[in-house]
């Protein structure tokens, strides 16, 4: 757990809160830039580098903000981060940790739309991702083995966690599925009779408020806001809020414009949420771009200052504790579900087998920063699109 707001020791030594913050800036700086992959791969580098590495929480303790994080709407890995920033460093590392993490992909994705907007087009990644995709399988993998044995403590969160993967595979929804891991490790482990203690997570659902002076910046930002507050799950839902919203009710954008800009959001690093970004640049330039993204990130912030208060009294009680256990293990199973997923286009040819099989032996035998392995991947990708070129 991260120390008191005024510092932390480290080595017998008190670490002052400003360089606290600052390596929170800087750590989630560099995730927010190497981030390829999705949620799973987020979640992954971020576990290497904050509990393998730097040892800011244990196995245990991100298990339990991972779940936590699961059962509240928004981008998880962005929440995630959050919730890492305020162990760390509090209220401001809360803050300075989601800002940074966002802020590489708000960037790279602001310079593409404007490309777009003006060209027509965006630069091609596809050769890149190339040698990307296979490396993030392979540090999400090994990151699914690091947690396995904290997550799956028994027989119990061994078949809970077994069912939440055939579930997902089966396509049942993923809220569903870690709800019902909840409460059927909560109900096997406390004796019958016994009072529950109460597990009250408020999720405040916000509510669309139309723009009654007819702005258009004012009814982008609301749009976003309530997006960002409701929505569970993958970027196909995020596909389907937004084509129902931007496309179909307010006409801004078409259908190729939105399959445009979920793509620049799956392949460019960091939350994928910031497809806002690109949507924002395209209905409003650079005003709609800003006012987008910060209001579909909003409510994550909002939520995850709420879950701070909780999580410790959750992991406190009997009953919660145990709910929180099957969260976990169905969390984790979800999380090796988009690995599989991941996987089945991530492998095109030998080569690509040879860069994830490389990145798994590093990972074990050495103590290397996975920002090498990506970079090494990206550098394969574009070898092989000059070579084929």
């Amino acid at each position: 757990m991260g120390g008191p707001a005024g510092g932390s020791r480290r080595e017998g030594r008190e670490v002052p809160a400003g360089r606290m913050l600052a390596e929170v800036a800087a750590v989630f700086l560099k995730l927010g830039v190497i981030g390829f992959g999705g949620p799973a791969a987020h979640i992954a580098m971020m576990r290497e580098e904050l509990v393998r590495r730097r040892g800011w929480v244990s196995d245990a303790r991100f298990l339990d903000l991972m779940g936590a994080v699961n059962l509240i709407p928004g981008p998880n890995s962005t929440e995630l981060a959050v919730h890492l920033g305020h162990e760390r460093a509090r209220g401001r590392g809360l803050v300075v940790a989601g800002v940074c993490f966002i802020l590489p992909a708000f960037a790279i994705v602001l310079g593409l739309a404007w490309a777009y907007t003006r060209y027509g087009r965006t630069p091609a990644v596809e050769g890149l991702l190339y040698g990307i995709k296979p490396v993030v399988v392979a540090i999400v993998v090994w990151a699914l083995a690091g947690l396995l044995r904290t997550a799956v403590k028994g027989p119990l969160t061994g078949v809970l966690a077994a069912a939440a993967l055939a579930a997902y595979l089966l396509g049942v929804n993923e809220l569903l599925v870690l709800a019902a891991c909840g409460l059927l490790a909560a109900a096997a482990r406390v004796p019958p009779g016994r009072p529950a203690g109460g597990l009250r997570l408020a999720v405040p659902l916000l509510p669309y408020l139309g723009d009654p002076a007819g702005g258009r910046l004012a009814e982008l930002f609301l749009t976003f806001l309530k997006i960002g507050s409701v929505l569970y799950g993958s970027g196909y839902v995020l596909l389907a809020f937004l084509e129902g919203d931007l496309v179909e009710r307010l006409g801004w954008i078409t259908r190729a414009q939105l399959l445009d800009a979920i793509s620049v959001g799956q392949v460019t690093p960091g939350p994928v949420f910031t497809t806002a970004t690109f949507l924002g640049y395209v209905v409003a330039a650079l005003p709609g771009a800003v006012l987008a993204t910060v209001g579909i990130f909003a409510p994550s912030f909002a939520l995850v200052a709420l879950l701070t208060r909780i999580v410790d009294r959750v992991r406190g009680r009997a009953w919660s504790a145990a709910f929180l256990d099957g969260v976990n293990a169905a969390a984790l199973a979800l999380m090796a579900g988009v690995t599989l997923e991941l996987a089945g286009e991530a492998f095109p040819d030998p080569l690509t087998a040879g860069l994830a099989v490389t990145a798994l032996v590093l990972q074990w035998r050495t103590r290397l920063n996975t920002a090498w392995f990506i970079a090494a991947g990206a550098v394969a990708g574009v070898v092989r699109v000059l070579l084929s070129g």
